[in-house]
């Protein structure tokens, strides 16, 4: 269960008529399986650049956001999508200049070594495609993950994200390691985290299970947003490797310039990964997904299993991944990600001195986690919970994450700037002034 969802109460005073009538219709329709960002759920309409729009006109200030990467409708791939949907869309079985220049471009963007794109819808399907090559590529089965990760939507990929469906539901082949926290005990698990991955490496060769993969999220976005040392992560890798296994980035959430230094995550740690994965960002807001590949990998599974998926490398997105690599390029985003992200920093770290409630700061890039701490671990829940409803009232959004529900969790769109960095600020220090 997202620890960042609440479950919006129809009876809520905070919500008008029309919001009541939307979250009874909802529930009447989708079931109970949707749930709602807020307490009082924010009913939008309209989005441009950083900023979204309920239907009362009132502005918010996105700082979750990593979907609409590039901003909300950037006009470049608004206008890419709908002349390439006015034009043609199908799929990869005909030929197509534009699937083409899409992969060459995308691929340009990834180490040499790394030299197939195949696309998907959504990161879930990436990473499902990645997990089934990397099982048939190594005859392995089990795939290690950290103990509160979220890898996708799937069967798969579900049973790969304890986030989601706790560690009972991940399979009994799979293998659970402790995140690369840097914050408790003075960062020992992180220091230890190469010796986690060896150990649950040689616990799946007492049990003769073979190891697949190593699948992690390069920030920990659901363990509560961490950036390990280098040397640890390259061990890590290492020791997957030796064990036949093959090494997956799942990039959904910190790639694409994210972290302000290069494109991808992984780099921060010089690792050569045998699969990247990739989603939500790709089509800033449209529903694309990718796994980039070694050649080697893709000869193997290729030769005994076709891949094929209907909707995924359609021209439409090709057209929409196209735009938003150059709008990344163009407009200087990763390096906007490297200067705004210092300067959020800074801004942050401030609130560490004015807020004993305020326990660290972890940031790489426009990505930050922000830990609170309290008297016991079910009030500092609470709390935290209680200033992201605070900020969302006081027209900033933002969620949480990590195991304990106590890390805010701060993910704006690349185009964040240096006064939507001091609005953000600002609005945090009022909803820690509360508490």
């Amino acid at each position: 269960m997202f620890v960042s969802q609440s479950s919006p109460n129809p009876a809520n005073p905070d919500t008008t008529a029309s919001q009541r009538a939307l979250l009874e219709r909802r529930a009447r329709l989708l079931g109970p399986t949707y749930r709602a960002f807020y307490r009082n759920p924010v009913h939008l309409v309209r989005g441009s650049g950083v900023w979204l729009y309920d239907a009362q006109g009132r502005k918010f200030l996105d700082a979750y956001n990593n979907v609409a990467s590039v901003g909300h409708c950037h006009p470049r791939v608004v206008e890419a999508l709908s002349g390439q949907a006015a034009m043609l869309n199908t799929h990869t079985r005909y030929l197509s200049e534009i699937i083409l220049d899409y992969a060459e471009k995308l691929l340009g963007t990834c180490p040499p070594h790394l030299g197939h794109a195949m696309f998907t819808c959504t990161g879930s399907e990436a990473n499902d495609l990645a997990i089934r090559i990397a099982q048939h590529c190594s005859g392995g089965t089990g795939v290690i993950i950290t103990d509160f990760a979220y890898h996708g939507a799937t069967i798969a990929t579900a049973q790969l994200s304890p986030a989601a469906v706790g560690a009972m539901g991940v399979p009994a082949h799979h293998r659970t390691v402790a995140a690369p926290d840097t914050f408790r005990d003075h960062g020992r698990t992180a220091r230890d985290f190469a010796k986690n991955v060896a150990a649950a490496i040689e616990d799946m060769r007492v049990q003769n299970i073979r190891p697949a993969a190593l699948l992690l999220d390069s920030a920990f976005s659901s363990d509560g947003i961490f950036f390990p040392d280098a040397a640890v992560m390259r061990e890590a890798a290492d020791h997957v490797r030796k064990a036949g296994g093959i090494v997956i980035a799942d990039e959904v959430q910190s790639g694409f310039g994210r972290l302000g230094h290069g494109m991808w995550g992984f780099a921060n740690y010089r690792i050569e990964p045998d699969i990247i994965t990739m989603g939500k960002p790709i089509g800033d807001g449209h529903p694309m997904g990718a796994a980039i590949v070694r050649p080697q990998l893709v000869a193997s599974f290729g030769s005994n299993t076709g891949y094929f998926n209907t909707f995924g490398g359609n021209p439409v997105a090709a057209a929409v991944g196209i735009a938003v690599l150059e709008v990344i390029e163009g407009e200087g985003l990763i390096e906007n990600a490297r200067m705004v992200g210092a300067y959020t920093a800074d801004l942050l770290d401030t609130l560490k001195t004015r807020h004993g409630m305020v326990a660290d700061v972890r940031r790489n890039g426009l990505y930050f986690g922000v830990e609170l701490m309290a008297e016991s671990s079910a009030l500092t829940a609470t709390k935290t919970l209680a200033v992201v409803e605070a900020m969302r009232e006081d027209g900033v959004l933002i969620s949480s994450c990590g195991p304990r529900g106590n890390v805010l969790k701060i993910r704006p769109p690349l185009p964040f700037a240096k006064d939507n960095a001091e609005q953000l600020a600002e609005t945090l220090d009022r909803a820690l002034s509360q508490w």
